[in-house]
């Protein structure tokens, strides 16, 4: 059940969101609330790969606080990245 739930939240409930809060381009924001997980693949290099008392913040790459100051600045960019 924890299983189901863990997946729900991870694709269900942005699917949600988009419908019920985008529904003009719902599948267009759908997309990007699922692109926003492809910072959690640095995890794969890790070892273990999971740990569930590890803190991802300065352990993984993308987790960093010098990745987390791009990720803000690319908000200023907002215009060029649209599609």
């Amino acid at each position: 059940m924890q299983n189901l739930l863990h997946y729900f939240l991870h694709f269900g409930f942005p699917l949600i969101i988009a419908f019920v809060f985008y529904r003009k381009e719902w599948k267009k924001t759908y997309i990007l609330l699922l692109a926003t997980m492809l910072i959690d693949l640095d995890h794969l290099l890790a070892t273990p790969v999971f740990a569930p008392n590890r803190c991802s913040i300065q352990y993984h790459p993308l987790h960093t606080y010098y990745a987390m100051l791009f990720y803000a600045g690319m908000l200023f960019f907002k215009n060029q990245f649209e599609f």
